[in-house]
């Protein structure tokens, strides 16, 4: 799994990408500061199994603390878009191409209307945000738009010389975009769309598409600058999965607590000193404190990362075992990976994610919860604890 950080240059979009996967990303106001995607890893939060197991869990894959389990996911900062990407303006061409890697994308914008349509900074209030969300939209489908249109005659004749249906070329030359034939399917039948669809039928189903196999949830960054609460409540209600973000802070606030100068964890509503600070260093924290933890409930990076996963994705998190009596591995360690299922996932299915062979091979699984064993159909919920077993 991936998760894209896209959005103009010098909104805060590769300190957002710093902020979650604490990579020494280089930040700086020059347009392109990206121009190879950084990657890393971010997590996601979930309540761990240990605590209602009571016991003390040893995680191999991913980290625990203080019941909370911190489950790896990919991410990738992509360069930053300008007008007109979708003609390969401003290496646009690659940039989308990254973009496309993602399952899911985080499309970072300046609230605080502080920065141009070409990335530049102007005045805080100046830029409508809401011109920054369709721009990517939009440079996103028209790009799609210009593949299909661009081997369209050829898809056609194809299809009149193998007899495949029309759902079936229009995957096919969406394939490498990672979308899947249900969904051009879903999208086709939606639209009415037929070979002879004009452009704007042709724009009504690449949205529909691009929708569900790239859903975008909006960072509404520089949530602390003074104009910027005015944009989002003015944004929130209107239809965008639209999330108050201050990258900054978050950064500031690991970095702090990484040099052991706060107690914080990533998604945490507060921190607290326990380490002597200096007086510029205290007046930051505070700022932070009262302008965004307090007012926004968090710094709103973490909350992004999981609702991506947990909401918009549908994932839930799953802990294979091998000893069901002590959930542990077979080197005694508790709890020892939690795995990310799409929701409706069966036993058989987390068979085949620990290992190809245990999939294969899989005779029974048991509910360590409650003892039970479950079929290879059983339905996995979010937070099951399950011991496979698999043919030697």
């Amino acid at each position: 799994m991936m998760i894209g950080v896209v959005g103009k240059s010098n909104v805060g979009k590769t300190t957002f990408f710093s902020a979650a996967t604490l990579v020494d990303a280089e930040i700086s106001n020059r347009i392109f500061t990206t121009i190879a995607p950084n990657k890393g890893v971010t997590y996601v939060r979930a309540r761990c199994a240990c605590q209602d197991l009571k016991v003390k869990c040893n995680p191999q894959n991913s980290k625990c603390v203080n019941g909370v389990r911190y489950v790896p996911i990919k991410m990738t900062d992509v360069a930053g878009l300008v007008p007109g990407a979708h003609l390969g303006k401003g290496l646009g061409n690659q940039f989308l191409s990254d973009i496309m890697e993602a399952n899911a994308l985080i499309h970072v914008v300046d609230i605080s209307g502080g920065t141009d349509e070409t990335g530049n900074s102007v005045k805080p209030g100046t830029r409508d945000p809401k011109e920054d969300i369709k721009f990517l939209e939009e440079e996103i489908d028209y790009w799609i738009l210009g593949i299909i249109k661009r081997n369209l005659s050829t898809l056609l004749r194809k299809m009149e010389s193998t007899k495949e249906k029309f759902s079936v070329i229009m995957q096919q030359q969406l394939a490498g975009l990672g979308i899947k034939l249900a969904e051009v399917e879903d999208a086709m039948n939606k639209t009415e769309l037929a070979q002879n669809a004009d452009e704007l039928t042709l724009l009504d189903f690449i949205k529909i598409l691009r929708e569900k196999s790239k859903p975008i949830v909006i960072a509404a960054n520089k949530i602390d600058v003074r104009e910027s609460d005015a944009n989002y409540q003015r944004l929130k209600d209107i239809g965008y999965s639209l999330i108050p973000c201050s990258a900054e802070s978050e950064l500031a606030l690991r970095k702090a607590s990484d040099h052991g100068l706060i107690s914080y964890m990533p998604g945490d509503s507060d921190f607290s000193v326990i380490s002597d600070i200096d007086e510029k260093k205290k007046l930051a924290l505070n700022f932070i404190r009262n302008n965004v933890l307090q007012k926004y409930g968090s710094t709103g990076v973490q909350k992004i990362v999981d609702k991506i996963v947990f909401e918009i994705l549908e994932m839930i998190v799953v802990y294979p075992v091998e000893n069901e009596h002590k959930f542990t591995d077979h080197k005694g360690n508790a709890l020892p990976d939690a795995l990310l299922m799409k929701k409706g996932s069966t036993a058989l299915d987390l068979a085949f994610a620990v290992h190809e062979d245990i999939g294969k091979k899989f005779v029974a699984a048991v509910d360590a919860r409650s003892g039970k064993h479950v079929s290879s159909g059983y339905i996995l919920k979010n937070g099951d604890v399950i011991s496979i077993k698999a043919a030697r």
